[in-house]
């Protein structure tokens, strides 16, 4: 069996659904789950999907629906920190890291929908439009979601924002 360039499109775009799947699980061990159960699926039916050009919002589709099955709620439950620990302010790679680990302890408090709405918008830079398509969803809610998501993001992690401004 010929994989018709499954290989390379895992190789090449493998790293990006796993970001996706990180942002909307929170956990690396469940990201990792998540990407491979979509790919398993994907995988049996590459071939009529590699003709009909990008297959990248088909798989993260995908993954979506995957998460929306998954029956274990537990496995999606976080405990947000009451409150972030204040870091001092630094040039250094220390710095970088305390706010990753604050954006990562921040997206804990959204939904998952919020999360895969930030990350379709603001990290692979999807049009409202788009991110509409792809969760099968109107635009409207769209907007609801990163309005929501970001009003969120804003209380309860306002120095990601002095980060930003400093940058």
């Amino acid at each position: 069996m010929t994989d018709d360039g499954f290989r390379e499109f895992v190789a090449a775009r493998g790293p990006a659904l796993s970001r996706m799947a990180y942002v909307v699980t929170g956990d690396h061990g469940l990201a990792e789950d998540l990407v491979q159960e979509a790919l398993v699926k994907v995988a049996a039916r590459w071939r009529k999907l590699a003709g009909r050009g990008d297959p990248e919002p088909y798989v993260r589709k995908v993954m979506i629906n995957q998460l929306r099955t998954w029956r274990r709620p537990r496995r999606l439950t976080f405990v947000p920190a009451a409150v972030l620990p204040e870091s001092p302010p630094s040039t250094d790679e220390s710095a970088r890291t305390d706010l990753k680990v604050a954006l990562s302890r921040a997206l804990t408090v959204l939904t998952v929908k919020q999360r895969i709405v930030l990350y379709l918008r603001f990290y692979e830079d999807l049009s409202e439009s788009a991110v509409a398509a792809e969760l099968g969803c109107s635009v409207g809610t769209v907007k609801r979601h990163t309005h929501d998501a970001l009003e969120r993001l804003r209380k309860v992690a306002p120095r990601l924002l002095e980060a930003e401004v400093r940058s």
